[in-house]
């Protein structure tokens, strides 16, 4: 494919970008605070940095304000793609597609089971489409990978007709689990085709049991809120929770929808000193210890329900931000997973090394996250197969 492609990742308050030529990587940014004060910082592959602030706020405006910048960074070549993270992409799209009208129209249907990324995601797709309209982009959806689940993996024990109306655990962090799928052979050797469990734990969290490189479960479901326990949202809860707030504290839905979404989490147990995993193992308040304690209690809940579910463990695989650089988070959960025969080495998980176990019994490894670059491959894939 000539020309540069352009990959997207929105986040609920935060935008990350890479441009790649020629499949190789020519540089990555992250736009920050987006609803504050939106901040650009660069990194090209030679390591130089750069950045300047975005005028205006919103991911409409940093998209506009990253197209102006990419026409005077790349020239005359034009992008020949651009390739977006979409959140959800329902129970039809078990691969990437390339954007037009009625695949937006099914999209924005979807933007009430993943309010916090739909939206700005449609809204940078409709800015470069209105800055280049005959630029073909490619939407590449987190909820794609797990299509390949068991069917019963994919049910709520709900009314049929709920079921086949589309209310079905879709699961997320596809792109993620997808890039670290592909690493498995070189990081596994014959156990990547065995048992794994994969655990994302970012600002969002979630599991997923692998096996033969395929999803067969995880930990969300119908929307981003379930599972494990996230930096602002609860995972999951009774829903009689929710009844008994609306019914019997006159709750509305947009309040109970603001605090599962902004209120709970790390953010919520820890007395709201923090949503974020540094700042609670950095604070010696109890409130912080508890959040801290309470995450890998979610984590390892979910670990023994999906181990089940896969009959065993060969290995397991740590990614994303506190997946890959909070020692104590990972070392917690081995140990209260070692009835499944984990022994972390202490002092490669320390380092921060790519294999952290000590050579015997399942695997325990780090994998960084790298959605990019799982952008960039479904878009030449997907362009390809369109013609």
């Amino acid at each position: 494919m000539s020309g540069p492609i352009l990959t997207v990742n929105a986040g609920s308050s935060s935008l990350k970008f890479a441009l790649y030529e020629r499949g190789r990587e020519q540089l990555r940014g992250l736009v920050e605070r987006i609803h504050e004060a939106p901040r650009l910082s660069l990194r090209d592959t030679d390591a130089s940095r750069e950045g300047f602030t975005v005028e205006g706020t919103g991911h409409a405006a940093v998209a506009q304000a990253l197209l102006g910048w990419l026409e005077n960074r790349i020239g005359q070549a034009p992008l020949a793609a651009v390739g977006h993270r979409v959140v959800h992409g329902g129970r039809r799209h078990g691969r990437a597609r390339r954007i037009d009208e009625a695949l937006l129209d099914e999209l924005d249907a979807l933007v009430s089971l993943a309010p916090l990324h739909q939206p700005q995601s449609l809204a940078i797709i409709r800015q470069i489409q209105a800055h280049w309209p005959n630029l073909p982009q490619v939407a590449c959806f987190d909820t794609a990978f797990h299509r390949t689940q068991p069917w019963l993996n994919q049910c709520y024990a709900l009314p049929r007709q709920l079921t086949e109306d589309g209310i079905l655990r879709y699961g997320f962090h596809g792109l993620s689990y997808a890039h670290v799928a592909r690493q498995l052979p070189d990081l596994l050797g014959d156990r990547a085709r065995g048992r794994v469990l994969v655990a994302h734990l970012g600002h969002g969290c979630s599991l997923c049991a692998i096996r033969d490189g395929r999803s067969q479960a995880t930990s969300m479901g119908f929307t981003a809120l379930d599972g494990l326990m996230m930096g602002r949202r609860a995972g999951s809860l009774d829903p009689g929770v929710v009844l008994y707030l609306m019914q019997s504290r006159g709750w509305s839905a947009e309040q109970v929808e603001h605090m599962l979404y902004h209120d709970s989490g790390l953010y919520g147990v820890s007395g709201r000193i923090s949503d974020d995993m540094r700042d609670l193992l950095e604070s010696q308040e109890p409130q912080a210890r508890e959040a801290v304690a309470l995450f890998v209690r979610h984590a390892v809940r979910e670990a023994g329900a999906l181990v089940a579910l896969l009959g065993g463990l060969d290995a397991l695989v740590f990614t994303a931000g506190i997946g890959e650089k909070a020692t104590a988070v990972r070392r917690a959960i081995c140990a209260e997973l070692g009835w499944l025969g984990i022994e972390l080495d202490d002092t490669a998980n320390a380092r921060h090394a790519r294999r952290l176990d000590v050579g015997r019994g399942p695997l325990v490894c780090v994998v960084t996250a790298d959605e990019e670059a799982e952008i960039h491959r479904a878009v030449g894939e997907c362009l390809t197969d369109d013609g």
